[in-house]
């Protein structure tokens, strides 16, 4: 097995494509090759930009940012969910296994776990649960109870519940009512907010507003914390572009550096 080697600087490699699942509906797994040191040190929620073009191609001329699903350490290899919703995403669902990328992280900060953190509560919108799975095998690992509530357009976009391990409780909720509860993930949240330690999210910006008209009015100085993923264009990753700022209470931040992860509290939607 080739495995992807680095270039340049010591985030920037090449990666082989070592397998495409399909998952969700319309969107694959794509299973590719990184560097050890890479693959270990990885956190959940942080990300990689792709280059979704061939070496010789400038169209898309910018990479694109996705989560990280899971690692695979046996294989040293990463796996991303991608749904074909724009250019750059639709040409990398068109590749092949054996084709090479080009990748550039890990990238941002991380969701954390509190020292005492014991039941966490996960809410996902669509292709936000990338990272959650990530984090909910963390949590499981650390012996803790999981939620897991995921919202789609459909049943068709809802993660099968034997993606996630056996320990975890998966809530459904569908915008047609074709699985689970008929309305938006963040309805699900409020039976649960007083039972979590923390909660952690990821999906559109207009879920985290619902999310926090939910569970505002049921925490207690502010506990528990709510952590949520901010879905932004981070074409460089490294806060020079400014185009995915996020505008917090202590000004405007760029998410691929500050982020993508931030405390709900602290950010103005």
């Amino acid at each position: 097995m080739e495995m992807g080697h680095e270039s340049g600087s010591s985030r920037e490699f090449e990666g082989q494509i070592l397998a495409i699942d399909p998952i969700m509906g319309d969107s694959l797994l794509l299973t590719v090759s990184a560097p050890p040191a890479i693959v270990q040190r990885l956190r959940p929620g942080q990300f990689f930009n792709i280059r979704c073009r061939f070496p010789s191609a400038y169209d898309p001329l910018l990479r694109r940012p996705f989560s990280v699903y899971r690692v695979d350490v046996e294989r040293s290899a990463l796996i991303f969910l991608v749904r074909p919703y724009g250019r750059g995403s639709a040409w990398l669902a068109d590749r092949v296994v054996g084709d090479r990328v080009g990748l550039l992280g890990p990238l941002g900060n991380a969701f954390t776990f509190s020292p005492r953190t014991q039941r966490v509560l996960m809410v996902a919108g669509g292709v936000g649960v990338a990272p959650l799975v990530m984090l909910s095998d963390e949590a499981v690992a650390k012996g803790m109870d999981v939620v897991f509530i995921m919202g789609a357009a459909d049943e068709s976009g809802l993660l099968a519940s034997s993606e996630l391990a056996g320990s975890v409780e998966f809530v459904a909720a569908t915008d047609d009512g074709s699985r689970g509860h008929r309305g938006l993930a963040p309805d699900m949240t409020a039976d649960y907010v007083p039972w979590a330690d923390q909660i952690f999210a990821c999906g559109p910006e207009p879920m985290y507003r619902t999310l926090r008209a939910v569970v505002d009015p049921l925490r207690v100085n502010r506990k528990p914390p709510v952590q949520i993923s901010v879905e932004r264009g981070m074409a460089c990753g490294l806060g020079a572009c400014l185009g995915c700022v996020v505008e917090t209470r202590h000004g405007m931040v760029a998410s691929c550096v500050k982020g993508p992860v931030f405390d709900l509290d602290e950010v103005i939607l």
